[in-house]
Parts: structure tokens; C-alpha cells; sequence
């Protein structure tokens, strides 16, 4: 994929329903897809068109989605949506281990895809903008139970009764009016009789850095510190005592989120948002399997930290709740 060419996803995906039903929602969504019907040709697609978004099937023949993830996550930081019939609690953690960002149970609604993908455009990457044609998934009245052919249906009824509308053309910017130039200064008349000139004033005190529990915080440099646990916002760099940790997108996330809020309890719905960057929660978007792609995450970054469960220095777990900052020391 050329440099500028940042729009395309691909599909991976052995059903034709369902591929079409996905080539739908993503193309009036604004992006262009590359459809593969098996594991190898869509490893090979990525490879080939660095995609910002991929979809993956979970049950294919040859190569299943579990080994197609774990194969793209050497090579590719796409943002990866698993899309299967598998529901269990075991698949759902197996399908986040293997490296997907979102993971997505048949049979879905059309918008519902649109709105995980969306959630995951929000989080921190180096393309942060959307693509054109993209707005925003509109609710979703409740649907019934889907028949068998809830692919092929929902992609006819997506198609010729709820397009996705593209964005509007913007119009162009207008010259701004100069302001007219300030009238020219004239000093005040000199005092009849000497005046005693005023005091200096003392200078600000230099402002401390910021407090978040035993948390130390610079604004100016984008550090956070905490137990010898070092994290900056802007060039997302985290270190334990002077040596580099590398985490996952999520997993910086929800280390910063958990730094900035110190020992404040942060239950599992809310951390769900932090991943997606959304600001509120609804049963609909937060379920169990999102609640359980926490403790997921949570346990990946315990590990790369040198953290442990029983013994926290830097993650506590509030059991029943979430999780919060460990006390410092």
C-alpha cells in the first residue's frame, strides 16, 4: 500500500453472507476492501495492503482465526476484529490472547460492527482521522431472533433501506477580516511631583508537579512516575526503574487511565470504555465478554511489568469491582 492510501480493510471471511454483509457496512463507511475467503490469502492481503482495519472468521478451513491473529501480530498493527459464532467465555479470552482488538459474536447487527469499528478509530494511533464517507452509527431499534440467512437478509435490508449517508462536502474556508490596527499609544502626562516607583513583584512560586495519589505527574513533559513505574502520554514510553516496557496500544491505555485516577477505584464497564474511548456506558455495548478482555489485559500488563496479583506495586485488583492503583510507597 502506497503511504497516503490509508483507508483500506480487509476481510477475512469463508461465508459468503456474511462477507458481503461486512463489504457492505465497510464500503459506505468510506473504505476500500480487499475480500479473502481463507486464513493464507487474508495473511497475504494484510501483508500486502497494511489495512488500518481487518475482520476476521474465527472458524475457517486450513488456518483458523486464532493462528491467522497470532500470524498478523508479527508483522501487522491493523486493528483486528474478530467475527464468529463462537461465544464461550474460553473463546472470547483465546481470540484476545491471539492479538484482536475487538471481538464480535454472530449474528450482529450492521451497525453494530459500524460502532465497534468506530470505538476503536477513537483510540490513540498515528492515523487518528476517519476516513471520508464516515459519520457516526446511529442507535439500533431491538431486532428479533435472526433466521439462518440473518447475513444475506441483513445485507439486503442495510443495502437498500439504511444506507449510510457520506459527509457532507465542507464548504471552503472563508478569508478571515482583518481587524482594524490599534490607535497609536500616547503616554500619560508626567507627574507634577516625583513619584516613589512601585515595588517589584515577588516572583510565582515554581509550581510543584502535579499529585494523583502517590502518583507524580509533569504536565511539561508528559511524565507520569509511580513506584519506579515511568509513563509519558506523548511519546507513550513507559519504563520500570530506567528499562523500557513494550505494551500493546490497550495495554498503554489502561496503565495511563489507571495512573491518573491513582487509588480511585475503576470498575471493569469503565475500563472497557477507556479501551474503546468511549465516555458512557450502555448493557448493550458492555458485556461480560468485554468485562473478561479486561482481565485480559490487565493480567498481560501484570506480566510485562514484573507485577504480581497477590502482591501489587502497581495494580491492585478491588475484587467484585475493578482494579485501582497499589498504595506507594
Amino acid at each position: 500500500m502506497e503511504p497516503g492510501n490509508q483507508w483500506v480493510a480487509v476481510i477475512i471471511e469463508d461465508d459468503p453472507d456474511v462477507r458481503d454483509l461486512i463489504d457492505i457496512v465497510l464500503t459506505q463507511s468510506g473504505f476500500t476492501t480487499v475480500v479473502t475467503e481463507n486464513g493464507a490469502d487474508g495473511v497475504e492481503a494484510v501483508r500486502r495492503h497494511n489495512p488500518l482495519i481487518t475482520t476476521l472468521d474465527v472458524n475457517m478451513p486450513g488456518m483458523d482465526g486464532f493462528a491467522v491473529a497470532k500470524r498478523l501480530r508479527e508483522f501487522s498493527s491493523t486493528y483486528l476484529i474478530m467475527i464468529t459464532a463462537l461465544a464461550d467465555e474460553i473463546d472470547v479470552v483465546q481470540g484476545f490472547e491471539a492479538g484482536a482488538d475487538d471481538y464480535l459474536v454472530k449474528p450482529f447487527r450492521p451497525r453494530e460492527l459500524r460502532a465497534r469499528a468506530d470505538s476503536m478509530l477513537r483510540r490513540p494511533r498515528t492515523r487518528m482521522d476517519k476516513p471520508h464517507g464516515w459519520v457516526d452509527p446511529e442507535p439500533e431499534p431491538a431486532a428479533p431472533a435472526a433466521p439462518s440467512s440473518w447475513a444475506a437478509a441483513a445485507a439486503r435490508d442495510l443495502a437498500e433501506s439504511h444506507p449510510l449517508a457520506p459527509l457532507p462536502t465542507q464548504p471552503a474556508a472563508q478569508p478571515a477580516v482583518q481587524p482594524a490596527p490599534p490607535p497609536a499609544y500616547e503616554p500619560p502626562p508626567a507627574p507634577a511631583s516625583p513619584a516613589v516607583p512601585p515595588a517589584p513583584p515577588a516572583a510565582p512560586p515554581a509550581a510543584p508537579a502535579a499529585q494523583h495519589g502517590a502518583v507524580t505527574a509533569d504536565p511539561g513533559s508528559g511524565w507520569m512516575r509511580f513506584n519506579g513505574l515511568a509513563l509519558n502520554h506523548e511519546t507513550r514510553v513507559v519504563t520500570v526503574n530506567n528499562s523500557s516496557v513494550d505494551l500493546t496500544r490497550t495495554e498503554f491505555d489502561l496503565l495511563a487511565s489507571l495512573m491518573s485516577t491513582g487509588r480511585r477505584v475503576r470498575s471493569k464497564a469503565d475500563l472497557v470504555l477507556t479501551m474503546r474511548g468511549q465516555q458512557y456506558v450502555t448493557s448493550y455495548f458492555v458485556n461480560e465478554a468485554d468485562k473478561r478482555s479486561v482481565e485480559v489485559h490487565i493480567a498481560n500488563l501484570r506480566r510485562k511489568l514484573g507485577d504480581d496479583a497477590a502482591t501489587p506495586r502497581y495494580v491492585e485488583t478491588v475484587r467484585g469491582v475493578g482494579y485501582r492503583l497499589a498504595e506507594g510507597t
